[in-house]
């Protein structure tokens, strides 16, 4: 037992092992005995030498007949558990999890029966959760975190005095034993069905398992068969499947279900026959291996045998057996040229890998499939499913996890958009992306797996370089290249930013991988510090600077730290919580000791720093956004170590049902003094120096999402954490050293330009530490709000006039491409301080001028304005004075941003302010009314501002007394007149309706207007006013301004649909009810602007039918006479319209085509009503139509129809 017995070490790596062959073949039933021929079977006529069995071993095994399994120790009922197991199950548990069955008959030249069946017994895998794992994508909610039960178990045997074993002590996770693990735990109790799993085949298999549904269950050898029935449903019949399951060394290695089964995952009927096996084996009939059966039997038994199996099987087997039989009795046939026979239930060769069986073809198709159906039908989250289950086959040390893996890049690297994106030119599409990023990390993590051989390491550098060196092999940072430091160089990085993109070296996603492959475990340092929790310099060795110990000789680790944590995610993947723990608080120690050593640095710089007001970035490589996580992973390897897990670990829940993690603080346990800190602690601390790291923004789209996305992953686990007095003490302390931390933290007096901001994880902070030290809330939340990307190089330290700041997107390269999105987040920290700063003048003030020397978007402002008004504004309270003024400040700043710029919202936030102003109070609006020229435009102020203010809803709103509504009205009318002065054409009418009730002010804005109106005014504005004169009771005002207007107007023939023509009716119209003298004065300006002959006859035709000065002006005498056509002004008026219809009859002649000849007749026929209105009138029309005739007689048909109706 010793050469399988003693445990590996975690660093060293064991001896390879060959490829899987053929079914072993077994000598045991050759009737003549070689050199590998066994003695006979203890039970059998044993011979001298015969080793018995040992008396009272296990009375169990030895007086069991050949049908039973025997409890043994933990095999059976409630009352095994009673008994201390006993040496032959302690013997055979561990040889049946570690050597092939062939190798110990190999080694032992007899094998006692019993002995047999306790190695045979003890061989079919113990453990429920790897069945889990094998018959469903969803892990068990305890699976689902990164180390469940091992993890949680952690901390408790650190704190015990653990430290004293190696990594050969670690239990292998889920109560399976492998080779070097100590005793595992027992297995996990069966959870009760939770009802969103009902549908997975391990629910169903426990349903099918409780519904005794499991019959004829035997096992010969390493084989297990049965009967699983599945009861009838509305549209199916009963159905039963035949089961049959090979086992070797506590692993499934092959399954076969009548059912046809074609998924990645064993079916409910493997679930059923298996979970039977493990939860009821002293209900299992249980026989050696066939061959050893075969052996006992004599020739006439052998034969009886071979003819009752051919007679039950005969039109399956019998051709088989024909063939065999020829093949035997031939001496030269290949089947006599070797020793043994084949057993199927004799367990696997020492040269068989030993796995759990996985359908590779399977997980092809599925991969294939998920990823042919691109973002749909949830292909996303199926593929992240796959992704889990390869970390969870990792972390229960099962070799399927790396051979899955390569199976699903395969068909990563063969799915056809590839090629196509690449000949496109067009990025990979981000949720594709993702899959890619967690492929390559995946891969840092099985070549990082200690326990690896060496020619697996190298089988998989080989395929991870193929796959790297091809074309479509997708580059780490999406479409740019970037120069970042290899995964094995020292933390020293050598400033290489600057470098043209051309000539860096391509970087694939896999291309960590592959330098992970030079990583080693062998340093002696880094074994010590993974291998026990008490590692600690010698005391004498304090003194002075060393590279592995720091002051208090706790060891260090100096490494890349992505590097670092890239081996922390590896012995967490792999199920060594741990020395994962251990090495974190190593890198943390590290962490720590370089944060210090860079606050010295910047106490030395500081006033050079400051005066200078500029720094460089010392961390090319930023931590968050990184493509190893190395922040996430180090947080979660120390939360995992105190989260308190739920009982039934291997429930099966849904996704999307996940409660929040509670956590507990567990002391770290530490060789030195006791340090009073917890793992929970260090959690928090690693997570905010990870994110107060200041670095620079990387190159390309897809990298600075990710590190926005990071960020935000990292701040939602921050917020699972209850914080007590002891997580706000850590939190308290590391901010003060961001805020001291100079060019090294992102929070630091002075930073870069281009570095990455702060807000995201300042607004954490603030309200993370509000509750219990407001100054430094505000100290360092005030301090995150500046984005000096945007800043203009022209220092400006004026706030009280920010509408001067230049809003600037500088030309750079690479662009920032998620500037929208870290402005919307400057926007939330700002936000989030106005509202926590809600009555507090003094804080409000410092908020205010932050937010207007640092936020340079309009729409950002005026967000922000209208959050501080809806706080301000309660609908069950009074409204908050302070907040109100701070949101009527952003909202005045907004108005001087957005005054010479176009902004489609500018109406909205011109009403808002009014809005703001009243709720603010009478002085604010007068102070608006008087400063509009720095706040609005003309039409703004007119239409928007000053005519809300003057509204009735207004004074009711403010119960304004008379003074304050004089006060207003003034204030308004001022700007009303001064707005007409600038603006005339869109103002004056305003001006003139806020200055009725005022006549100065009226005569003033009328004066306005008519000194405009031969300047700047078109038509149309100067007929809306007279038309507003006229309904006003100015009759004479509103001909005026009439009569201006017809000067700037010019309507061609064809134009008897110009929206000016009713306009030109209702002035002749108003001329006409006025009087002779005022029709005889705008009948002049009508002829010289309308050319349309319609147009004139309508307006002649209205003239003529009463008699003018209708309007009765008061002193003015009207005869009531019809005014005669003969005579001025209608004599005018109709020459003009005569003149009309002959130049437009003309024209119209000119490009008539038949379909309008019936029209024109019609148009004629009205042109003969104007001709006849004067007294030669049928004389001039009859010659107008000889005209006609003489000059078209070519349009034969046209004259034909004018003939007929014209003569």
């Amino acid at each position: 037992m010793a050469e399988g017995g003693e445990g590996e070490e975690l660093l060293r790596p064991p001896l390879p092992a060959g490829a899987p062959g053929p079914k072993r073949l077994c000598s045991r039933a050759c009737p003549a005995g070689g050199p590998g021929a066994a003695p006979p079977r203890a039970g059998a006529a044993a011979g001298p030498g015969a080793v018995p069995a040992l008396p009272g071993c296990c009375p169990a095994a030895a007086a069991a007949g050949p049908g039973a399994a025997g409890p043994g120790g933990g095999g059976g009922g409630a009352g095994s558990l009673l008994q201390p197991e006993s040496l032959l199950d302690a013997a055979a548990k561990r040889v049946a999890g570690s050597w092939a069955f062939e190798r110990v008959e190999g080694r032992f030249q007899r094998i006692p029966e019993p002995v047999q069946r306790r190695i045979v017994y003890w061989s079919f895998p113990r453990s429920e959760r790897q069945i889990c794992m094998y018959s469903s994508f969803q892990p068990g909610r305890a699976a689902a975190s990164s180390s469940s039960s091992s993890s949680s178990a952690a901390p408790n045997a650190a704190a015990g005095g653990g430290g004293t074993g190696g990594p050969a002590a670690v239990p292998a996770p889920g109560g399976e034993e492998s080779p070097g693990a100590g005793p595992a735990p027992p297995a996990a109790p069966a959870a009760p069905a939770a009802p969103q799993g009902e549908g997975l085949p391990f629910r169903r298999g426990i349903r099918l398992l409780e519904t005794g549904a499991v019959d004829n269950v035997l096992q010969v050898g390493f084989h297990l068969s049965g009967t699983v029935t599945e009861p009838a449903t509305a549209t199916e019949p009963e159905m039963t499947y035949k089961v049959a399951i090979s086992f070797d060394r506590c692993k499934i290695t092959s399954v076969t279900c009548g059912c046809g089964n074609k998924d990645i995952f064993y079916c409910a009927h493997v679930v059923a026959l298996s979970l039977y096996r493990i939860r009821k084996p002293d209900q299992v009939k249980l026989r050696l291996p066939i061959s050893e059966t075969l052996f006992q039997m004599n020739r006439d038994q052998l034969q009886k045998f071979v003819q009752y199996l051919i007679t039950a099987h005969h039109t399956e087997v019998l051709p088989t057996a024909q063939k065999l039989a020829d093949e035997i009795l031939s001496s030269n046939s290949e089947i006599n040229q070797v020793h043994g026979a084949p057993d199927p239930t004799a367990g696997a060769s020492i040269d068989d890998e030993n796995c759990w069986h996985l359908d590779e073809e399977q997980v092809r198709e599925q991969v294939k499939l998920f990823l042919s159906q691109g973002g749909y039908y949830g292909s996303g989250k199926q593929l992240n499913s796959m992704f889990a289950k390869v970390r969870e086959m990792l972390r229960m040390r099962d070799s399927n996890g790396a051979r899955m893996l390569t199976l699903i890049t395969e068909q990563f690297m063969a799915d056809p958009r590839l090629s196509l994106w690449r000949q496109q030119g067009t990025g990979i599409t981000e949720k594709c992306r993702q899959l890619w990023d967690e492929l390559g990390a995946l891969w840092v993590c099985v070549v990082l797996n200690p326990h690896c051989k060496l020619e697996e390491k190298s089988c998989w550098l080989r395929q991870l370089r193929k796959w790297g060196e091809m074309d479509v092999c997708p580059l780490e940072d999406g479409n740019y290249g970037n120069e970042l430091p290899n995964i094995t160089n020292a933390l020293t990085q050598s400033s290489s930013h600057s470098q043209d993109s051309l000539a860096r070296p391509r970087r694939t996603v896999f291309t960590r991988a592959i330098e992970g492959c030079d990583l080693h475990w062998q340093d002696s340092h880094l074994q010590r510090i993974i291998s026990s929790d008490f590692y600690v310099s010698p005391s004498y060795q304090r003194e002075g600077e060393s590279l592995l110990f720091n002051s208090q000789g706790q060891p260090l680790w100096l490494e890349h730290v992505p590097t670092a944590c890239a081996r922390v995610d590896a012995l967490r993947s792999h199920g060594y919580p741990r020395e994962a723990l251990r090495l974190t608080v190593a890198i943390i120690n590290t962490l720590r000791l370089q944060q210090q050593r860079q606050l010295e640095i910047y106490k030395h710089q500081k006033k050079e720093l400051l005066q200078r007001g500029a720094t460089t970035i010392t961390n090319l490589e930023g931590w968050v956004g990184h493509p190893l996580n190395p922040i996430g992973c180090l947080f979660l390897t120390l939360t995992e170590a105190c989260r308190l897990e739920e009982e039934n670990c291997l429930e099966i829940s849904d996704a999307g049902d996940s409660k929040p993690p509670v956590y507990q603080h567990v002391p770290v346990v530490t060789g030195s003094q006791d340090s009073g800190e917890s793992y929970l602690s260090l959690a928090l601390e690693v997570a905010l120096m990870g994110m107060g790291q200041q670095r620079v923004m990387p190159e390309g789209l897809y990298a600075q999402d990710k590190v926005c996305r990071n960020e935000e992953q990292i701040i939602a686990r921050l917020q699972d954490l209850e914080l007590d007095p002891v997580l706000v003490q850590t939190l308290r302390k590391q901010c003060i050293l961001l805020l001291e931390g100079g060019p090294f933290s992102g929070l630091g007096e002075v930073i870069h330009r281009e570095s990455v901001p702060m807000h995201t994880f300042a607004k954490y902070l603030f309200s993370a530490l509000l509750p219990h030290d407001a100054d430094l809330a505000y100290k360092l939340a005030l301090r995150a709000m500046r984005l000096p990307v945007l800043e203009t190089t022209a220092p400006s330290s004026d706030v009280t006039h920010p509408h001067h700041l230049v809003s600037v997107v500088p030309s750079r390269y690479p662009r920032w491409f998620t500037l929208g999105h870290l402005e919307s987040q400057q926007c939330e920290l700002a936000s989030t301080m106005l509202t926590a700063a809600k009555g507090d003048m003094l804080r409000l003030r410092t908020v205010l001028e932050a937010i207007q020397k640092n936020i340079h978007s309009s729409s950002l402002i005026f967000k922000l304005a209208q959050d501080a008004f809806k706080i301000a504004t309660p609908a069950d309270s009074n409204s908050d004075t302070t907040l109100l003024n701070v949101a009527l400040e952003l909202g005045l700043q907004v108005m001087r941003m957005t005054l010479s710029t176009l902004n489609w919202r500018r109406r909205e936030m011109v009403r808002w302010l009014v809005t703001c102003a009243t709720e603010v109070g009478v002085r604010a609006l007068v102070s608006i009314l008087q400063s509009w020229y720095s706040l609005f435009t003309p039409t703004e102020a007119t239409s928007i501002v000053a005519a809300t203010v003057m509204s009735h809803n207004t004074i009711l709103r403010l119960s304004l007394d008379y003074p304050q509504r004089e006060e207003l009205a003034s204030c308004a009318r001022t700007l009303a007149l001064q707005c007409a002065m600038k603006d005339p054409q869109n103002c004056a009418l305003s001006a003139l309706t806020l200055c009725e009730k005022d006549h100065i002010a009226f005569e003033t804005a009328y004066q306005i207007v008519i000194d405009a109106a031969s300047t700047g005014m078109t038509y149309t504005q100067l007929f809306t006013i007279a038309r507003y004169m006229e309904h006003r009771g100015y009759p004479l005002r509103a001909f005026k301004l009439a009569s201006l207007a017809m000067t700037h107007l010019n309507l061609a023939y064809n134009q008897d649909t110009h929206p000016a023509i009713n306009d030109v009716l209702w002035a002749c119209a108003l001329s006409h009810s006025l009087g002779k003298n005022e029709l005889a004065a705008i009948i002049p300006l009508v002829v010289k602007s309308v050319h349309c002959a319609t147009v004139l006859s309508d307006i002649l035709r209205r003239c003529t039918m009463t008699a003018p000065g209708l309007a009765g002006i008061p002193g003015r005498r009207n005869s009531g006479k019809l005014m005669s056509t003969d005579k001025a002004p209608l004599r005018q008026l109709l020459d003009a319209t005569i003149s009309a219809y002959i130049n437009t009859t003309h024209s119209r002649l000119t490009h008539i085509s038949p379909r309008h000849y019936g029209e024109f007749i019609e148009f004629l026929s009205k042109a003969r009503e104007t001709f006849l209105l004067a007294q030669d009138g049928h004389i001039q029309f009859a010659q107008f139509i000889d005209n006609l005739k003489q000059i078209y007689k070519g349009k034969k048909k046209l004259m034909l129809l004018v003939r007929e109706r014209f003569g």
